[in-house]
């Protein structure tokens, strides 16, 4: 198949995903191939919204965690999921890709305010959109925000990029018969209480009918099978 199953994705893209190996900030290398893998699927006419995570600079959870107001920790971590939409923004465009960079928390000089159908004209002109500022609120993880956006922009579904496979019952690097779910519905994933996204994100996405796929972005080449059609990683659906 080389028609794209997908017209408008969300992909959800972790800071740590930006990190690479180094433990902090930004892997320019890492961000040069993850860029290049978005280029190409939207090169198949798939419209493409990015929410980023701050977590390779602070977590407001962590930052709570060392004596920091956690609402102020949550704002860190909003700011930090900016400077990783820069980051991502610089390598999309060396890559070919006309971006725009959107956050939920007004800054003018470097980015547009979320504006739902300002965003979803630059998806129709071809643009990548990358959001930052999580939703703008604290007590919201970034997987929320990749849910509510999803849900704003009419997103087909969310991709959900992490380190493995996909969905197993226990983590694959530490248990070596964990089993691995290809397909699996919203109340397991709550029920199992499985690390996939928090709870809230899983709800939203359950109420509103939104899939999940999750799977290994480390593995060059998923993206563009999954918008192929292919079966790669889990899908995560009311079944």
């Amino acid at each position: 198949m080389t028609e794209p199953v997908f017209h408008r994705i969300l992909v959800k893209l972790s800071g740590e995903a930006l990190m690479g190996a180094q433990g902090f900030g930004v892997d320019a290398e890492v961000a040069a191939r993850i860029a290049q893998e978005l280029q190409e699927i939207c090169e198949l006419g798939v419209e493409v919204a990015v929410v980023v995570g701050g977590g390779n600079f602070i977590r407001g959870v962590s930052a709570s965690a060392m004596g920091i107001d956690r609402v102020v920790g949550d704002h860190m971590g909003m700011l930090a999921t900016v400077i990783n939409a820069l980051a991502l923004q610089d390598a999309l465009e060396k890559a070919g890709a006309p971006t725009r960079v959107v956050t939920a928390i007004e800054m003018r000089e470097i980015a547009e305010p979320f504006i739902r159908r300002r965003v979803v004209r630059h998806l129709e002109k071809g643009r990548v959109v990358i959001l930052a500022g999580g939703t703008g609120n604290p007590f919201f993880s970034t997987d929320t925000a990749a849910a509510l956006r999803g849900m704003e922009i009419k997103a087909d579904l969310i991709l959900k990029a992490t380190k493995v496979d996909g969905i197993y019952d226990a983590d694959p690097k530490k248990v070596a018969d964990a089993k691995f779910f290809p397909e699996i519905t919203y109340l397991e994933v709550l029920s199992k209480r499985l690390a996939v996204m928090d709870t809230t994100a899983i709800s939203l996405c359950m109420d509103n009918s939104l899939p999940i796929i999750v799977f290994n972005l480390n593995v060059p080449g998923n993206l563009k099978r999954i918008v192929l059609g292919e079966k790669v990683g889990s899908l995560v659906a009311a079944g």
